[in-house]
């Protein structure tokens, strides 16, 4: 591991804490462009031509490419977001924009999700062009804006108004790279090759109006809506077991006869109730389509003395890899029983299926040898990512996406996602060194 190269990732991480692109979801947040404006300094210095694209104001996406020698071969797409989430100041230990080195670590939003990978990437992509690395198919680096709303200014944009620039026939992205060690001293690191769909719906429930001061017998909306988000929280959809999840369970450090159960789906539910709710919320996920009743509200301003006649719900719905729109109406229709008359089923308010790559590729054989450096012994597990990320556009379109990186032993998957969007947010440095290094040996073994 590059201590020169740790050191440089280890300050752009800091500096890109620190300009504090904050994405809340609204189209004038974010300000991602003073990182595109960090990065495109940081990769002009290697002699870089740096492209920008500003999908609307402040909101800037850049883009660098080391062309290419054969142009029928494979290229590769280094893609980090540059926006973080907001953040609880009152619940951290330290400035979440400070940037702060302690003890080896640095402190602030986004240090986990995904900066460390965006600034590793940077320094690797700049070390490579330094180096003069030819690769036979394009390497491209894409530090992308508005990943933490769904990617409407960001990837999605870009491949709406400029696919060319952004295309790759692979895709490396968050989130993986984190490891665990079994009961034998075998490790195992964690790639994902897919990740769940999106189906946020809204419901329409509706009743009769009437006068708060005489409620007896009444049909109050918000009554019924109650008893709607009470049947959507209780309701169980069908257990899925995927190779994908077969493969997890067999890297779990746990007896043979509790891995027999979690692959069982007529026994998952028993399994689930009796783990502690941290691991069991994991894995509900990885097995489930997930109904999130998260957001009620009336349909316009209702006073306290009038019985409403109108309250909508809005409802945060994860697929599973080839569960269909019509598949989740079905699924809430089940869901809510005999008060289905009394919703309406809006369209998808978010709608993305899910997405799935192919492990049968030379990427992956890559990934494997490239991780030996680190961790010789070690295997691969793939991964189903449960929320969502920009690699999605990539498979869309038929090309090969996961979630990679790499980390230091103490950075396993109870630390990262006890991180992931948490208080106190942070990454060791020596990850840094390892993610730069990843990057560096992978584009140099895929694109030779």
């Amino acid at each position: 591991m590059s201590e020169t190269l740790t050191a440089e990732t280890t300050e752009l991480l800091q500096a890109m804490i620190r300009n504090a692109c904050v994405n809340d979801g609204t189209p004038d947040s974010g300000e991602e462009i003073r990182n595109a404006d960090l990065l495109q300094h940081v990769l002009e210095g290697a002699g870089l031509e740096v492209e920008r694209f500003e999908s609307h104001p402040g909101r800037a996406s850049v883009v660098a490419r080391i062309e290419g020698t054969d142009p029928d071969a494979p290229s590769l797409c280094l893609m980090g977001h540059t926006d973080v989430v907001p953040v609880s100041p009152s619940g951290w230990s330290r400035d979440p924009f400070g940037g702060d080195l302690v003890n080896g670590e640095v402190w602030g939003r986004g240090a986990i999700d995904m900066l460390n990978l965006t600034s590793s990437m940077a320094v690797a992509f700049r070390h490579l062009a330094r180096s003069s690395f030819r690769p036979k198919g394009d390497l491209i680096y894409f530090g992308v804006a508005d990943e933490e709303a769904g990617g409407h200014w960001g990837a999605e944009w870009m491949f709406d108004h400029h696919p060319d620039v952004i295309d790759a026939d692979y895709v490396l992205t968050e989130l993986g790279g984190w490891s665990s060690v079994d009961d034998h001293g075998h490790r195992r690191i964690t790639i994902n090759v897919g990740e769940k769909g999106i189906a946020w719906r809204r419901l329409r429930v509706t009743g009769t109006p009437g006068h708060g001061s005489m409620p007896f017998g009444s049909d109050n909306a918000l009554v019924k809506a109650a008893e709607v988000v009470r049947r959507l929280a209780a309701f169980r959809p069908r257990t899925e077991i995927s190779d994908v999840w077969r493969a997890q369970v067999d890297a779990m450090n746990i007896p043979a006869e509790h891995k027999a159960v979690l692959v069982d789906p007529t026994q998952v539910w028993d399994a689930l109730d009796a783990m502690p709710t941290s691991l069991a919320r994991g894995c509900h996920a990885m097995t489930h389509t997930t109904i999130s009743p998260n957001v009620i509200h009336p349909a316009e301003a209702q006073k306290t003395n009038v019985i409403p006649d109108i309250v909508d719900l809005v409802v945060d719905i994860r697929t599973l890899p080839g569960t269909t729109a019509d598949d989740v109406t079905a699924m809430l229709i089940e869901a809510i029983g005999d008060l289905a008359p009394h919703v309406q089923i809006g369209d998808a308010e978010q709608q993305a299926e899910g997405t799935i790559s192919s492990m049968d590729t030379r990427l992956w054989e890559v990934i494997s040898n490239r991780t030996q450096i680190a961790y010789p012994g070690s295997s691969l597990v793939p991964g189903i990512v449960v929320g969502g990320t920009d690699a999605r556009f990539y498979r869309q379109r038929g090309r090969i996406g996961y979630g990679a990186g790499l980390f230091s032993p103490g950075m396993d998957m109870a630390t990262f996602g006890s991180r992931f969007h948490g208080h106190d947010e942070r990454i060791d440095v020596d990850s840094l060194g390892l993610a730069t290094d990843f990057w560096i040996g992978v584009a140099t073994e895929l694109l030779s």
